[in-house]
């Protein structure tokens, strides 16, 4: 079963890879970044048109392709991914976050919101539903310590950062590239920590009606 990775960041592979090789192994994966996408939303400050236009035109790529559903890893991107579905009905077309939304309503009380993606803040939030209090945190710093190679750094910015989410029941990480740091910021906050990977591969083993290896 082929599955295409759309990705927006070029750090997004590896943690998705990750989550399938434990969680799907059986999957083929088939990946496509466009790096651009991130660095154009935030010179533009709003997703336009033409953005969407190529949100389009890599998914149908990848439908011509033969994969047989798409996750997109890029969660500043909501509204063009909601555009590929409608459009690409009724192929399963996954957002990077939904699956993730899902559990951490499990949980109640209040979600603790880290990125490393400042759009990610103002597109994410209004995902969650009503009732549910979400508490945005920025990981300053810790994409650029990324882009320039610095895991530890990164890891450390993440974990600093999902300190001050310490009244939250459960933190949620809203970039792909952040579930690196997943087990260190658990084991600083002494909080439930999902991820969108994990979350995601467990929600498409669901939709393509396959068992779900493990849970939360």
């Amino acid at each position: 079963m082929r599955i295409a990775l759309i990705h927006a960041l070029r750090h997004s592979p590896p943690p998705i890879e990750a989550a399938f090789a434990e969680l799907w192994p059986q999957a083929t994966l088939m990946n496509l970044l466009d790096d651009s996408l991130s660095s154009d939303l935030a010179r533009d400050g709003e997703i336009t048109a033409a953005i969407t236009q190529r949100f389009l035109d890599l998914a149908q790529y990848a439908r011509r392709a033969g994969a047989e559903a798409i996750l997109f890893s890029c969660s500043a991107f909501g509204p063009c991914i909601e555009t590929v579905k409608r459009e690409l009905a009724p192929m399963p077309v996954l957002k990077p976050n939904e699956a993730m939304i899902e559990e951490a309503q499990a949980f109640g009380g209040k979600v603790g919101l880290l990125a490393s993606f400042a759009p990610t803040l103002v597109s994410m939030p209004p995902e969650f539903p009503a009732g549910l209090t979400v508490v945005p945190k920025l990981a300053e710093g810790a994409l650029a310590a990324l882009d320039r190679g610095d895991g530890p750094e990164h890891d450390r910015l993440a974990v600093r950062a999902a300190a001050k989410l310490g009244e939250c029941t459960v933190i949620a990480l809203g970039q792909f590239s952040l579930a690196r740091a997943a087990a260190a910021i658990a084991a600083a906050t002494g909080r439930p920590v999902l991820t969108t990977p994990a979350s995601a591969v467990r929600k498409l083993r669901t939709m393509m009606r396959l068992p779900i290896k493990s849970t939360v």
